[in-house]
């Protein structure tokens, strides 16, 4: 049994266990949840009792999580003298699922931002956000419908690596005098540095990660976003490291979209073959453009993307990108389907996986009964995907939505709607419990 200097873990409930490379869930897994600053208490309160309450349902009683609340941010500071102390990490590690509510993260100074920290320690290389619509809920776009994306968006490098120098220490100093003496570069003395690293196994794994979500899942397509055109040994190469592995480990069910558009049938009429002969092994002759049941996989320059998310949207399945640019186009998807309040996220290492809503803690809502709860919801439906029990997952999503559509809403998405009423988070959880029940 696994101590801890300050947490009791709870008497009942069973520990989640990797075996053979998979996870075996137990019927009452033991589930750590950190309560989260701001708004945090708030919506994890409704959060649970709807998760609960949809568990209790779908399976009559004969599954349960024991949650088990372990410190991160303002509380832990209280307790441990530190935003994130080694039990938090020693917990989550541990129980190797775990679900959290926004932290603050201080502006400037204080301390470095525990999102990202937690992703490091525990190399929770993808950070997976989905991205789909539901009904009821305004949009700024008219076919929000048309947006059913799920992002892998690298999560340990890139300028997030947090490898920098402040500007005007010795320590910059050192670094652009190495860079301008040895590397023949031109950066001026009053210049703060960072460094973007690219690597080709932390590449490699988030596309793999990404692929076999698109094969568990009946997507269509992956797309590769990059700005390799301008930065070309970091993000070009995350393009190139992608296709690498994609052609590598999953030759026989994808089709990149280049062959796609080259391929035709061969001499015998059947078996198609692209410009280099790659297909002569498939059977089933195919149109140029029609991948059968291969998986395309894709690239895109990142600015593009950000144009064709909006005007060609059905076209993009899921998504792997570096760690800035999954940021950013994440966030400018989430507006289309109706902000940051909807969108659910998690951080998935091997196995280690913690989900977490998008947005931030809001202090100054704090025990106000008064923010959107969604994407914590929502993150819970992920975490229910994730230990396998679905028809909990489905029973949210579809609760939720009839939520929206009979316009029992809060505050954000009342405020963009006619003559409705806002409700409190609280309320709002209980209008998704009754409509499981109906």
């Amino acid at each position: 049994m696994i101590k801890f200097e300050k947490l009791k873990p709870p008497k009942e409930g069973e520990n989640i266990e990797v075996v053979d490379g998979e996870l075996r869930i137990p019927n009452n897994p033991i589930i750590p949840f950190i309560e989260g600053d701001g708004i945090g208490p708030d919506i994890m309160s409704a959060s649970k009792l709807v998760w609960d309450s949809a568990v209790e349902i779908a399976y009559n009683g004969k599954k349960k999580i024991s949650w088990f609340e372990i410190p991160a941010g303002e509380k832990a500071i209280k307790k441990y003298g530190e935003p994130l102390p080694n039990d938090t990490i020693k917990a989550i590690r541990n129980f190797i699922v775990a679900i959290k509510g926004p932290l603050t993260t201080p502006v400037a100074g204080g301390y470095r931002s525990l999102n990202v920290t937690m992703r490091q320690i525990m190399d929770l290389y993808a950070c997976v956000r989905p991205l789909k619509y539901y009904r009821g809920i305004p949009s700024p776009v008219r076919n929000p419908q048309q947006m059913d994306m799920v992002i892998f968006r690298e999560n340990t490098e890139d300028v997030y690596a947090g490898i920098e120098w402040k500007q005007g220490t010795r320590e910059v100093k050192k670094v652009i005098n190495f860079l301008n003496k040895n590397m023949k570069t031109d950066i001026k003395y009053d210049a703060g540095i960072g460094v973007k690293p690219i690597s080709i196994s932390k590449t490699k794994r988030l596309v793999r990660k990404a692929i076999k979500y698109a094969i568990d899942n009946n997507r269509n397509s992956v797309t590769l976003v990059h700005k390799g055109n301008i930065m070309k040994f970091t993000e070009g190469a995350f393009r190139d490291w992608g296709y690498e592995l994609a052609l590598d480990e999953f030759r026989d069910i994808i089709i990149t979209e280049d062959e796609l558009y080259d391929q035709v049938k061969g001499d015998d009429g059947v078996t198609p073959i692209t410009k280099e002969g790659a297909f002569k092994d498939l059977r089933g002759g195919r149109k140029a453009g029609d991948p059968g049941d291969r998986i395309v996989i894709k690239d895109r320059i990142a600015d593009q993307m950000f144009q064709q998310v909006l005007t060609r949207t059905k076209e993009y399945d899921v998504v792997a990108l570096p760690n800035l640019n999954g940021d950013y186009l994440s966030d400018a998807c989430a507006a289309q389907i109706g902000g940051l309040g909807i969108a659910p996220g998690a951080n998935i290492g091997d196995y280690i996986a913690l989900f977490e809503p998008t947005h931030g803690s809001a202090p100054k809502y704090r025990g106000l009964d008064k923010v959107n709860p969604s994407s914590l919801i929502l993150s819970g439906v992920m975490m229910l995907k994730y230990l396998g029990w679905v028809e909990a997952a489905d029973l949210i999503e579809k609760s939720l939505e009839k939520t929206f559509i009979d316009k029992k809403v809060t505050y954000d998405i009342a405020r963009q709607l006619e003559n409705v009423k806002p409700i409190k988070t609280s309320e709002f959880g209980g209008e998704i419990i009754k409509r499981m029940c109906h």
